[in-house]
């Protein structure tokens, strides 16, 4: 079977930036085990499928370990190739996925995710992810990730992860934020998976689920401007709307291809 696929960058302006993903549409569902085989040939941090139902986008996001529940840059990418590569006149995409149905608005340049607010409150942090970090955290939260406060930018820029430690917690869905009040933007984060192939995500737009809530009640605003300071660096604009977010940025082609299931 001949399947195409467009590797996308999201969340940045420009190539090589933000996080790439790949996006494969398809006619209908295969196999779970093979979409996950294509997942982990493709190595990257996501890979989306999507079936399109006509008013409808059926969505779901690949990890080269696991289905996640949530994945904003793939979310993002879909969009992106279904505008720029696939010639889809639709302004406004709805998506049947996980986390229950997601809107993303297009206009201009910019993407517009409509996703869950995830306040994360707080907990104890377990001793294996204590001892996994370089700098002990300000403070800890959680929501479906974990969520370390630390005193400044530069601090979590330079954070150092102790994958003897790190590894030996498991997060099937989920992982670890760090995250700061920021120089040039309203605030910074970091986002790592335990057991990963690839310990750090460079641009994590579910995280944000967690941080813009956070982030508005800290800083008395609802519209936030975010960097994820990653060596790819992401940029994120951001807005609290009740109990929902809105996540917004940018993407960039990077290849178009086809590839052989058998």
């Amino acid at each position: 079977m001949k399947l195409d696929f467009y590797q996308i960058d999201a969340f940045t302006d420009t190539l090589f930036g933000g996080n790439p993903a790949v996006v494969v549409p398809l006619q209908e569902w295969l196999p779970d085990a093979l979409l996950l085989k294509i997942t982990q040939e493709n190595a990257v941090a996501e890979t989306a499928f999507f079936v399109d139902k006509g008013e409808k986008i059926h969505l779901r996001w690949f990890t080269p370990e696991i289905e996640m529940d949530l994945c904003g840059h793939a979310t993002l990418a879909t969009v992106h190739a279904l505008k720029t590569i696939l010639n889809d006149t639709r302004t406004t995409f709805v998506f049947e996925t996980l986390s229950g149905e997601l809107t993303v608005k297009v206009k201009d340049d910019y993407y517009f995710l409509d996703f869950p607010s995830r306040m994360p409150h707080p907990c104890p942090l377990p001793d294996h992810l204590k001892a996994a970090f370089s700098v002990a955290p300000k403070e800890v939260l959680k929501a479906r990730d974990y969520v370390l406060v630390y005193d400044d930018e530069e601090t979590v820029s330079n954070i150092q992860i102790d994958r003897n430690h790190f590894d030996q917690f498991s997060m099937a869905t989920g992982g670890v934020i760090v995250t700061a009040a920021g120089k040039n933007s309203d605030f910074v984060s970091r986002f790592f998976t335990p057991q990963a192939s690839l310990l750090e995500d460079p641009v994590t737009g579910s995280a944000h689920c967690s941080l813009i809530p956070l982030w508005a009640e800290r800083l008395g605003k609802n519209k936030l401007y975010a960097l994820q300071v990653s060596e790819r660096l992401g940029k994120l604009n951001c807005e609290l709307r009740d109990d929902r977010v809105i996540i917004s940025g940018q993407a960039k082609t990077y290849a178009v291809g086809s590839f052989w299931t058998t």
